[in-house]
């Protein structure tokens, strides 16, 4: 089976992290999509954040990064998709992602959406949290690892 884990990790957080090496456990070969949209304002380039995520990933054979623009259904199709992960860190979360699963499944019924509900430790974390934090000169080191504390800290820091 082949999942997708779709998001535009700007930065990637110990929370993505953790679903990735759960599915990783889970499915044959999941492909985190890193999602390119222009109309995002966005701290790290579409090239830094899938090299970024190569690197925290490559001990998981099975998990490969590519980055996508457009509609994620697009691109689950054009990959054979069988599912769609979607991270849920609180029930606020789970009310847009239904709605988006089920635009998903009318437009794609092959494809499946499978919600993983975040570990307590990650729940309150986000990369828009992390990034504010950043920008304030905090430390981030609970948040995000070392490889991604370093390039968000230089990059807050050169403002």
């Amino acid at each position: 089976m082949i999942a997708i884990y779709p998001g535009s990790f700007d930065p990637i957080t110990y929370g993505h992290l953790d679903i990735i090496t759960r599915c990783s456990k889970k499915f044959d070969k999941v492909i985190v999509a890193v999602l390119n949209n222009q109309n995002k304002k966005v701290v790290f380039s579409i090239e830094d954040r899938v090299a970024m995520i190569k690197e925290l990933t490559s001990e998981y054979p099975n998990v490969q990064v590519d980055n996508f623009d457009g509609l994620l259904i697009d691109y689950a199709k054009k990959k054979e998709a069988d599912v769609i992960i979607r991270g849920l860190r609180a029930v606020s979360d789970y009310e847009y992602e239904m709605q988006m699963s089920l635009y998903n499944k009318q437009l794609y019924p092959e494809i499946e959406t499978m919600f993983l509900v975040s570990d307590t430790k990650y729940s309150y974390l986000s990369s828009s949290i992390v990034k504010e934090i950043a920008s304030y000169h905090g430390d981030i080191s609970s948040f995000v690892p070392p490889l991604v504390e370093v390039k968000i800290n230089s990059k807050y820091r050169c403002e």
